[in-house]
């Protein structure tokens, strides 16, 4: 096992279950399910996030609707083939569980990795600066997770004269946001986007200031105001 690719892709989780474990798939006999979490941001809006967790771990904890998850692990993503299409999909991979602890905050990842999309950068109707990036994160067994990011800011425009295959490491919070998407002139469906909302970010030849496993406690030892202005959006 690479211990640098565990190290690239670092998440914590603490929230309510909200809907029943639904089967996923299978590897090595080991069956694993998806559920969705309710995760409080410090404005009082929650985020729900789909998590994914062996059959193990549930039936070893009582894990149903109702119940707290305290998580470590991992994001990632994985395709899938709807209406004849490849959708990126997006879950917390749960590696192990916690303690629960008032005092950490409910939401964190850390992540390093490398663009591979051009960032786009653009300004909303209120003069907010914000930049869109994919960032692939290489997992064990030469395989990558691809996690679409925004930031804001100062971090946008520094993130707007980044290029494809700059390496980059990063912190912030998974959030879930709803969109609106038309399937024609009169027919449309609301749907959930995941991404990273970004706290910290360094390109990886200035990250002598950027310390992996320095963030990675930050973020999960309490529950800290850093996250403010991402936060309020």
């Amino acid at each position: 096992m690479d211990h640098n690719t565990e190290k690239n892709n670092r998440v914590f989780l603490m929230g309510e279950i909200v809907s029943e474990a639904t089967f996923s798939h299978e590897v090595y006999g080991e069956g694993f399910y998806e559920l969705f979490v309710r995760v409080m941001r410090l404005s009082g809006q929650a985020d729900i996030l789909p998590v994914t967790i062996s059959e193990r771990l549930i039936e070893g904890n009582d894990l149903k609707v109702g119940s707290r998850i305290c998580a470590l692990g991992q994001f990632r993503s994985y395709n899938k083939l709807e209406g004849g299409r490849s959708r990126l999909m997006l879950t917390v991979f749960v590696r192990e569980l916690a303690e629960e602890s008032a005092a950490r905050n409910p939401n964190s990842i850390v992540l390093s990795g490398y663009i591979c999309k051009p960032p786009v950068y653009r300004t909303t109707p209120f003069n907010r600066e914000i930049a869109d990036l994919l960032i692939a994160v290489n997992r064990a067994y030469n395989k990558s997770d691809y996690i679409p990011c925004i930031a804001w800011g100062r971090n946008a425009r520094f993130v707007q004269n980044l290029k494809v295959g700059d390496r980059v490491a990063l912190s912030g919070r998974i959030q879930s946001r709803e969109y609106v998407k038309r399937l024609s002139e009169t027919q449309s469906v609301t749907m959930t986007a995941y991404e990273v909302s970004v706290s910290k970010l360094a390109a990886f030849d200035e990250d002598e200031n950027f310390d992996l496993d320095g963030e990675f406690e930050l973020y999960t030892a309490q529950a800290h105001a850093v996250h403010g202005e991402a936060e309020r959006r």
